[in-house]
């Protein structure tokens, strides 16, 4: 097989210096991008659960974060920690596969007052900085009233 040099794009003495260079910038833009989304990539359903207004008698404070692996490489949790010991994280211990699906729980223990904690996900998805996501839990937790049936109801008159 016979190469011409002078049919080349760049080394056309033809073709401008202009045209070299934008095409020099294409080939390295296509090159960045094409490398740069190329691994795990974890898609969340949402990264905040509301746990609205509840109380500590009719929730469990159980919730749970589902997400997908829409790369194409193996995605891996790294560690799942909360901002406090109130919160507790499990999370898959095995690598999600492209395609595949995964759940990060959480459970709160329902203290009296609002819910604004921070559960920090490492992993090696490439659509986060560093591999590292946020979620967040928000809500209130009310205390339940408790009624006493010993004492006496002070809006019945006396008798």
């Amino acid at each position: 097989m016979h190469f011409n040099l002078k049919s080349v794009f760049l080394l056309n003495p033809n073709t401008t210096t202009m045209k070299k260079i934008l095409l020099l910038i294409t080939l390295i833009f296509i090159t960045t991008v094409s490398h740069s989304q190329s691994g795990a990539k974890m898609e969340l359903k949402t990264d905040t659960v509301d746990y609205g207004t509840t109380n500590k008698n009719d929730d469990s404070g159980k919730r749970s974060f589902e997400f997908k692996n829409t790369g194409d490489a193996p995605l891996i949790i790294k560690n799942v920690k909360s901002t406090c010991g109130c919160t507790v994280p499990s999370w898959p211990k095995e690598p999600i596969a492209p395609g595949k699906t995964g759940v990060i729980e959480v459970k709160y223990n329902m203290s009296p007052g609002p819910i604004r904690k921070t559960i920090t996900v490492q992993s090696n998805a490439v659509n986060y900085p560093d591999g590292v996501v946020a979620l967040k839990l928000k809500g209130e937790v009310v205390k339940t009233e408790e009624v006493n049936i010993l004492e006496k109801k002070k809006s019945l008159p006396n008798q």
